[in-house]
């Protein structure tokens, strides 16, 4: 998975360096693809299903790939972060190993800064090999906290400004890191100490493993666990003083529920 991603790393990197050149396409509201997107996706498939043909894969740009062995699934995406990236700004390239409904390991990578975050279930996280852990920070003052900005056509796009608002007033910061997967990385490091957004799970599965590796905490934005968030896409992943702050904010939003 690592020489994977880093080899995909090395492709999209001879794209970013001509960003203004790029051909975009355009999937929906504020959700773009690029030529890169495509490459990079189809080399690691190549890679992973080379090594373990066997076995599934889930990524952004292509149809699934059903192996002969239904409990081994990869999830994939080959630019988290596509706006970042068509703008010459950081992106990440996210890699998760499944075993039914429990993630075994994950990376998330970044290309640009040449960070590599790396997660084995009950084995902790890790930058370049050295062990993470999430912030000891309990201040609310001094709280930095990531998120997106949401666009209409999320299910809980209403009232999300005024909300974003109200979460600010008190706290030291807000950051827009442009990718899920790197703002999860961001929370596991310590550089956020609490991330929430409704956001896909391909896009964040990797994340959730350092985080929780790093000794954070994740549910929805009403405290519940995998089995909903992971269909949802309603996620915080944080500290426990800022998640416990988050859930206290959020909690008069009405509850978004599995279709």
């Amino acid at each position: 998975m690592i020489a994977a991603a880093r080899e995909a790393g090395e492709l999209t990197l001879g794209h970013f360096k001509h960003f203004r050149d790029l051909e975009i396409g355009v999937k929906g509201p504020g959700d773009f693809v690029s030529d890169a997107d495509r490459e990079s996706e189809q080399l690691i498939r190549r890679r992973l299903l080379s090594r373990y043909p066997d076995w599934s894969l889930t990524g952004e740009e292509f149809d699934p790939v059903e192996g002969t062995d239904p409990e081994y699934r990869f999830l994939v995406d080959p630019i988290d972060g596509t706006t970042n990236f068509i703008y010459g700004q950081h992106y990440t390239i996210t890699i998760a190993l499944r075993r039914g409904r429990e993630t075994l390991c994950g990376l998330v990578y970044n290309p640009v800064a040449d960070e590599m975050f790396t997660a084995i279930k009950g084995g902790g996280a890790f930058l370049d090999g050295e062990r993470l852990h999430v912030s000891r920070s309990t201040d609310v003052g001094l709280m930095a906290v990531g998120t997106g900005l949401p666009t209409p056509n999320l299910s809980l796009f209403p009232g999300a400004y005024e909300r974003l608002g109200a979460i600010r007033a008190p706290i030291g910061a807000v950051r827009i890191v442009g990718s899920a997967a790197n703002s999860c990385a961001y929370v596991a490091c310590g550089r956020l100490t609490g991330y929430f957004e409704e956001t896909g799970f391909g896009d964040t599965a990797a994340g959730i493993l350092l985080v929780e590796e790093a000794g954070g905490i994740v549910t929805d934005w009403w405290g519940r666990g995998p089995e909903i968030y992971e269909k949802t896409g309603a996620l915080i992943v944080a500290n426990p003083a800022t998640h416990a702050y988050l859930l206290d904010q959020l909690r008069d939003v009405p509850r978004k529920d599995p279709a």
